[in-house]
């Protein structure tokens, strides 16, 4: 999007020190976003802010919408990097989120998630898996009953994208390894779910990030995948990034090198993705639906 970026610490109605890495919906006629934003301290919570183009003239609330809660472990760093998907069986949004487990040594990142229906009011359903534990998201529908979860643990190592089922999203069971992180390519270090999978005739498009460490640091790429309605087997994965940090405020930030999708709104055939950038501010990439998939099936696959 050429006004990138669109939102900054410098809009916020109170201080903020960064504003990046929002979960993205469509609510009630506008494009809703919770955005992480970083106070000066240094922790983090979540603010919604909303458009009715999903570009410009964005309402900024002038409180912060979703903060941590000390008496379920949150205080420490505070929460991070929501997905938002609206579960159409349940009939509300479920949100995840990272936020740290204070119990445990290190105070390492796990997954919360939380429930509304108005952006006002949430219930949380609490911590959900082992951590260390990032980049997660539900399908907005099950599967033979249970729903499934994406997300990026670190096992003996390795940071590959997973995925969990579950009858009552508090047992997580069938654990599987979805996409592993491949060696030697631009995505070789880590991986970890970009925005909520989105449904399509061809399959459930994953749009994820991959990480290189280099010399300067580790550098944060955007690919693609695409699953099985089903089983959500691996069809296609794009073997190439499709979208990295080129433009100046994605290189130069808090964090250098940075492009970081975690929400996404589909209108027809058109795809607004947006993205942290160099966990600084927020940026917006518009693609067409039918020229992503085209890619995925005609491409370099792996």
């Amino acid at each position: 999007y050429p006004a990138n970026p669109i939102l900054t610490p410098k809009d916020w109605p109170y201080k903020a020190s960064a504003v990046f890495n929002p979960g993205a919906v469509r609510f009630n006629g506008n494009i809703l976003l919770l955005v992480r934003v970083e106070d000066r301290e240094g922790f983090s919570h979540l603010t919604k802010v909303q458009s009715k183009d999903g570009k410009t003239n964005w309402e900024i609330s002038p409180e912060p919408t979703l903060k941590p809660e000390i008496e379920k472990g949150e205080e420490v760093f505070g929460i991070e990097d929501p997905r938002i998907v609206w579960v159409e069986e349940r009939q509300e949004y479920i949100i995840t989120y990272v936020s740290f487990f204070t119990e445990v040594t290190g105070e390492p990142p796990g997954i919360c998630l939380a429930t509304t229906k108005d952006f006002k009011t949430f219930k949380r359903l609490g911590r959900r898996l082992l951590p260390p534990n990032k980049d997660a998201s539900l399908f907005p529908k099950s599967f033979q009953g249970k729903y499934a979860l994406i997300h990026r643990p670190i096992v003996d190592g390795r940071a590959d994208i997973w995925v969990s089922f579950s009858p009552d999203l508090i047992h997580f069971g069938n654990h599987r390894v979805l996409i592993p992180a491949r060696h030697r390519s631009w995505d070789c270090h880590r991986v970890g779910l970009g925005v909520p999978p989105i449904e399509t005739s061809e399959g459930w498009l994953i749009i994820y990030h991959g990480v290189r460490v280099t010399a300067s640091g580790s550098l944060y790429r955007v690919g693609l995948a695409l699953l099985d309605l089903e089983d959500l087997r691996v069809i296609r994965r794009s073997r190439e990034w499709i979208f990295g940090p080129e433009e100046e405020y994605e290189k130069v930030g808090d964090v250098d090198g940075i492009v970081f999708p975690c929400g996404a709104v589909v209108d027809n055939d058109e795809v607004f993705i947006y993205y942290g950038a160099a966990d600084s501010v927020v940026g917006l990439a518009i693609g067409k639906l039918s020229e992503i998939l085209e890619y995925l099936k005609k491409g370099p696959s792996c």
